[in-house]
Formats: structure tokens, C-alpha cells, sequence
């Protein structure tokens, strides 16, 4: 980790999103990082549920200022902590790509999700908190989620939590660091180079039901562009349509 982050390890806690958001912080850090062992009310987007066995994985929440950025393209935040991890699972194994617009999986499984909270003003986004879940070491899963998995059942042994965490924290200071030199595009480029189904027909549902179509492009709001097969490009934010997975 970085000589300008802060980190909290706590034993337990009902979020730690919620954590930092009422926690102070610090002047001139980078980012204050929170860390818990069990959380009591973990979330994912959209008010989604994170199953998480007590010890065995990584639930942690960082919370950063980004310098200048615009509200229209807070998005980049949540590309920042989906890249982050994405690079650090890597080190470990073939396979992964980014879910938009939040999830990392390996190959059709999912192994983390990240929550971005913003807070904005008339002048920009003030900050940023991003709340990621990792399947680390845990064998077996008791909700009903449809496909998850741990990365000790990837590499068939287990991890190191904390050295997993300073490889993501490490990879995502760097991208705050270009999102406050303004270096927006090159990260959104690379975020869309590591998509999940980047190329070719899948089957997806909306409102009206199951459809055929292909990755369009995302928007700097985060939106969704699919091109079905007979050339219409439909634009979706988050919830508005589902991944048909195997």
C-alpha cells in the first residue's frame, strides 16, 4: 500500500461502505481503506446481498477525492475498482474479464462485485466510496446466487488475503492517480478492452423478454449499448438488462 493510504481492519461491522461514510478521514490521503471480517449487512448494486463466510474472503470499502472530476463522468470511479481487481486476480490465473458493469468473473463464475457510492457537488464529484467483495478462500456457498466462486478453487489452494488486498489497493491508487491527472479516457479504454462477452451474439432479457445481440459500446454514464441482429442499438442502465448465463 501506498504511504498516503489509511487502512481500518475491523473485526466486524454492518457495512463498510456505511463505515466510511460517516468516517471523518484524513487531509491529503489518497484513500482510507476499511476493511472487515464479517460484515452483518454487506451490499452489491442495486441493493443486492454479498454472501461472505466469516475470515474467508475480502469485503473492504475505500474511499477517495478524486481531483476535478466531472459528475457526468463519475463512472470512471466504478471502472477504477472493477480494473483494480480484475489486474490482481490476474496475477493469480487466465480467465477473468470485467462483468459490466460491476462484477469480475472467471470464465461464466463470479468471483467479486464492487458498489460505488459518489457524492457529488455543482463543482464535481467530492468522493468516492467503493465497496468490493472477493471470493478468497471460501468452499462452498449457501445463497442462491447461480455462479459463484472462490479464487482458492481457481488456483486450487489457498490465498493470502492481505497480499491480494495490497496488490488490488496498490493497482487502484494508480488509477486514482490518472483519473486526477485527467487521464480519463485511457482508463474507460481499458476497462472496455477486459468486458465480459466483448465479442459476439449473446442471449440477454430485458422487460420484453430473451433477446440475441452484441456488445455495443458503454456510455460515460455507464450505460449499455447492445446491437441486436437485425441492426437496433438499445441503450440499458444497470438493472435493465440480464446476462443469460449458461
Amino acid at each position: 500500500m501506498t504511504e498516503r493510504t489509511i487502512l481500518i481492519h475491523l473485526d466486524e461491522v454492518e457495512s463498510t461502505n456505511s463505515f466510511l461514510h460517516a468516517y471523518g478521514g484524513k487531509e491529503g490521503c489518497l484513500m482510507t481503506i476499511a476493511l472487515a471480517d464479517f460484515q452483518t449487512a454487506g451490499r452489491g448494486q442495486g441493493g443486492n446481498r454479498w454472501e461472505s463466510a466469516r475470515g474467508a474472503n475480502l469485503t473492504f470499502s475505500v474511499k477517495s477525492s478524486p481531483v476535478g472530476l466531472p459528475v457526468c463522468r463519475q463512472y470512471l470511479m466504478l471502472e477504477a475498482g472493477a480494473l483494480a481487481v480484475y489486474h490482481a486476480l490476474s496475477a493469480y490465473s487466465d480467465g477473468f474479464s470485467i462483468k459490466w458493469p460491476n462484477d469480475i468473473y472467471w470464465k461464466d463464475f463470479k468471483i467479486s462485485g464492487t458498489l460505488s457510492e459518489c457524492s457529488v457537488s455543482s463543482r464535481g464529484v467530492r468522493n468516492c466510496i467503493l465497496g468490493t467483495g472477493i471470493n478468497v478462500n471460501q468452499a462452498r456457498f449457501e445463497s442462491n446466487a447461480p455462479n459463484p466462486i472462490s479464487l482458492s478453487t481457481i488456483v486450487g489452494h489457498e490465498v493470502d488475503r492481505m497480499a491480494l488486498l495490497d496488490s488490488v489497493t496498490d493497482h487502484l491508487a494508480a488509477l486514482l492517480e490518472r483519473i486526477n491527472k485527467g487521464d480519463y479516457e485511457a482508463v474507460d479504454e481499458e476497462y472496455k478492452q477486459h468486458l465480459y462477452r466483448s465479442k459476439g451474439f449473446f442471449q440477454y432479457k430485458d422487460a420484453n423478454g430473451l433477446f440475441e445481440a452484441e456488445y455495443s459500446g458503454i456510455l460515460d454514464n455507464g450505460h449499455l449499448l447492445l446491437r441486436r441482429r437485425d441492426g437496433i442499438v438499445s441503450e440499458y442502465a444497470f438493472k435493465e438488462v440480464a446476462f443469460v448465463l449458461p
